[in-house]
C-alpha cells in the first residue's frame, strides 16, 4: 500500500463529512447565501497568502535542487492558480485585492495557518508535505464530487466557476503530482515516523473542517 493510500484511509471519514457539509451541499445546489461565500472567499484568500509561505519554507528546507524546484513550482499553484477564482468572484462583489489584504484573519484561519507554519519551521519536508496536503487534496476530492453530483445542473449556478476550478484536469494533475511526491518522499518510513505524519495529516484535515464550519456559521 502506498503511503498516501494509508493517509486517505485515515481521513476518509472526515473528508466524507466535507461532502455533506451544508456549505458544500448548498454550493452544489446553487443555494448558498452569497454573503457567506463572500466572507469565505476573503478568509480563504488570506489563508492562501499564509499557506504559500509554507511552500517557501519548503524551499529553504530542501536539500536538493529537485526538491527546491518542486516546491518553487508549487508556489505558483498556491499563489496564482489558487487565488485566481477567488479574485474573480471578489471583483464581482466589488472587493479589490488591496481591500482583502486589509481584512482581518479570523481565529480559525490564523490558527490553521499558524499550525502549518510552525510545523514547517520546526520540521523537515515530510512534515511540511503532511500538513499542506489535506488542503490541496481535499479540495480536489470536493470539486470532483460536486461536479459529478451536480455537473448537469451547473449552467445557472453562481458557484459553477469554483466547482469547475477544483474539478478541473489541471487541478487534478497538480494534486496527483503532490501525491506522487509524498509517496516518493515517504518511502521506508519507520513506524514512529509514520504515526507522526499521519497525526499531522489528520490534524490539518480537522482544521479544514473547522474552516468550513467557520464559513457557514460565520464564526469570528
Amino acid at each position: 500500500m502506498k503511503f498516501t493510500d494509508y493517509l486517505f484511509e485515515e481521513v476518509k471519514g472526515i473528508w466524507d463529512e466535507y461532502l455533506t457539509h451544508p456549505f458544500v451541499i448548498e454550493m452544489g445546489e446553487g443555494t448558498l447565501d452569497k454573503d457567506k461565500f463572500k466572507n469565505y472567499l476573503i478568509q480563504d484568500y488570506l489563508y492562501l497568502k499564509e499557506y504559500s509561505k509554507v511552500f517557501c519554507i519548503g524551499i529553504v528546507k530542501s536539500k536538493t535542487m529537485k526538491d527546491m524546484r518542486f516546491f518553487y513550482n508549487s508556489i505558483k499553484g498556491a499563489m496564482n492558480d489558487g487565488t485566481a477564482v477567488h479574485i474573480r468572484y471578489l471583483e464581482g462583489f466589488g472587493i479589490s485585492q488591496e481591500e482583502v489584504e486589509n481584512c482581518e484573519c479570523k481565529l480559525v484561519t490564523s490558527s490553521y495557518t499558524s499550525y502549518m507554519q510552525a510545523l514547517a519551521l520546526t520540521g523537515e519536508l515530510k512534515e511540511i508535505a503532511a500538513t499542506i496536503m489535506p488542503c490541496t487534496w481535499s479540495y480536489s476530492y470536493i470539486g470532483k464530487y460536486l461536479f459529478k453530483t451536480y455537473g448537469e445542473n451547473l449552467e445557472n449556478n453562481f458557484y459553477k466557476p469554483w466547482i469547475e476550478s477544483y474539478a478541473s484536469q489541471g487541478y487534478t494533475d497538480f494534486t496527483n503530482e503532490w501525491i506522487d511526491y509524498i509517496n516518493n518522499l515517504c518511502k521506508d518510513l519507520r513506524e514512529e515516523e509514520k504515526k507522526k505524519l499521519v497525526g499531522i495529516f489528520v490534524n490539518s484535515s480537522i482544521h479544514e473542517m473547522k474552516f468550513w464550519d467557520m464559513a457557514y456559521e460565520n464564526i469570528k
